[in-house]
């Protein structure tokens, strides 16, 4: 069966394939996405490397997730051995950004959340860069100070009491950090 291609130029990087897995093309997967059935339910995929920047679709058969290396492991209809698995190594897998799961009030995507400026009392200090998932979901915020020669980080837990505002349609947060957090 060919999986037609989507029409979009918008992909969402669910996870990138960090080896193989045994000697039947199994592959491990690190997961950027906090719904594990995009690595679990079988479906259409698609995957860019490197060396194929190009997406091509391929055929999630199944996959587990490996709790201690907080990986999955996942078969696809096209790889049947290692060989062809150990290749993949590096590959981002795709799905089209129109495949976004609903979210619940006060969830977000974490693509939503990078770029966004970060304001306290008014006044800008910074721009989320990522998220670090430490127990609690922490904003690694890019801190703008010009007396600084290199860009400084602060990572503030996204929690409602610090960050109180989240307001995608204007690409802003403001927080309300305790004393010390921020320099």
């Amino acid at each position: 069966m060919v999986t037609p291609f989507p029409e979009t130029s918008e992909w969402l990087c669910i996870g990138q394939i960090v080896g193989a897995h045994g000697l039947r093309g199994e592959v491990k997967v690190k997961p950027f996405s906090d719904f594990p059935e995009r690595f679990t339910v079988a479906g259409s995929r698609w995957l860019r490397s490197p060396r194929q920047p190009q997406p091509y679709a391929v055929t999630l058969v199944r996959g587990r997730f490996l709790p201690r290396a907080e990986q999955f492991v996942v078969t696809f209809a096209e790889v049947s051995d290692r060989t062809a698995a150990e290749a993949l190594k590096g590959a981002e897998i795709l799905v089209p950004a129109s495949d976004r799961p609903p979210l619940a009030a006060n969830e977000y995507h974490l693509m939503d959340l990078i770029g966004l400026a970060v304001y306290h009392q008014g006044e800008r200090v910074g721009e989320v860069v990522g998220l670090v998932n430490a127990g609690n979901d922490l904003l690694e915020v890019q801190l703008l100070d010009p007396a600084q020669e290199a860009p400084r980080s602060v990572y503030i837990p996204f929690v409602p009491a610090i960050v109180p505002v989240v307001d995608l349609a204007a690409r802003r947060i403001e927080i309300d950090p305790p004393l010390g957090l921020l320099p």
